[in-house]
């Protein structure tokens, strides 16, 4: 978060740079308000352009045995833009390296579900989960290792999630 503010500064100061030499090419007949105003949108591009490529990015740094399962696209209200021009703020991936099948029956798969979330600062939350290949049952385990069977939810047929697990 302290290096996006420090590059979300430096843009500002750039695009009121560039607004300076507009200035000063023009002998001062361009107004005085160009400078703030280009400070201002030079930082507003700068977060939006990390908002939109935030995905892309983290899914460069993710290792060959995660797997990409899920992901939303959610508008928010105080950036209107997003209702138009949606993006991924959110994703879940699978560790494939995680995959094993239980010692009671071959058909139900234990497995790491890790979610990542863009938020103010970039939140990774992770869980373990069993699924019952045959019935497409998905229950997460709690913290002491029992199946949270309020949880449990049932995966559709050409689920990637499933497909990923179960596929193996």
């Amino acid at each position: 978060m302290f290096w996006t503010f420090v590059a979300t500064a430096f843009c500002g100061l750039g695009a009121a740079g560039i607004a300076l030499g507009i200035r000063a090419a023009t002998r001062n007949l361009a107004p005085k308000w160009i400078i703030p105003v280009f400070a201002g949108a030079g930082m507003l591009g700068y977060l939006i352009y990390t908002e939109y490529t935030w995905f892309e990015q983290k899914q460069s740094l993710m290792p060959e045995e995660a797997v990409i399962v899920d992901t939303e696209s959610n508008g928010i209200l105080w950036r209107p833009w997003t209702f138009f021009f949606p993006y991924i703020n959110a994703f879940s991936t699978v560790d494939t390296k995680s995959i094993s099948e239980t010692a009671s029956n071959s058909n139900v798969v234990r497995f790491t579900l890790y979610r990542f979330e863009q938020k103010m600062t970039d939140a990774v939350s992770h869980r373990v989960h069993i699924l019952n290949c045959n019935t497409r049952e998905l229950v997460p385990l709690g913290s002491d290792g029992t199946p949270r069977l309020d949880n449990m939810k049932k995966l559709g047929l050409q689920d990637k999630l499933l497909n990923t697990v179960c596929g193996e």
